[in-house]
């Protein structure tokens, strides 16, 4: 199964330049002028469209709050390390994503960041210990 996430954005281009600093690959041949979409794991985007091609598709005109009131929905994925998690932390503050909360669960290590838009991810690794019984 394929998953695409859809976020409405202020300005593609400047949308565009945040992933790429995220280290996120680019899928040209789904991204135009309009949206940009990014594989961030097998099968599974972020697609970023402008508001306008977000409102126009689907009759959502009435869900795309303004730019300071985006919706706030967590999205959540594990990486490879602790080590990851925290690489990616610092690639997003550095192209200017707000940084949140760091939590150190007995279970997971997990971190927060907004990108420019407002949309909150919250990357994560689960401790080996915990990962070897589910």
């Amino acid at each position: 199964m394929s998953l695409f996430i859809t976020c409405p954005v202020e300005d593609v281009e400047r949308a565009t330049a945040f992933y790429t600093a995220l280290g996120w690959t680019l899928n040209a041949e789904m991204s135009d002028h309009n949206v940009s979409c990014f594989a961030i794991a097998p099968e599974q985007y972020v697609m970023l469209g402008s508001r306008e091609m977000y409102a126009s598709v689907g009759g959502v005109e009435e869900l795309v709050g303004e730019p300071d009131t985006p919706s706030k929905v967590t999205v959540s994925f594990d990486l490879d390390s602790r080590a990851a998690v925290d690489a990616l932390i610092e690639r997003a503050a550095a192209a200017g994503g707000r940084i949140g909360d760091t939590d150190d669960y007995p279970f997971m290590y997990q971190r927060q960041f907004d990108d420019l838009d407002g949309y909150h991810y919250s990357p994560f690794w689960m401790k080996p210990e915990i990962a070897s019984q589910t």
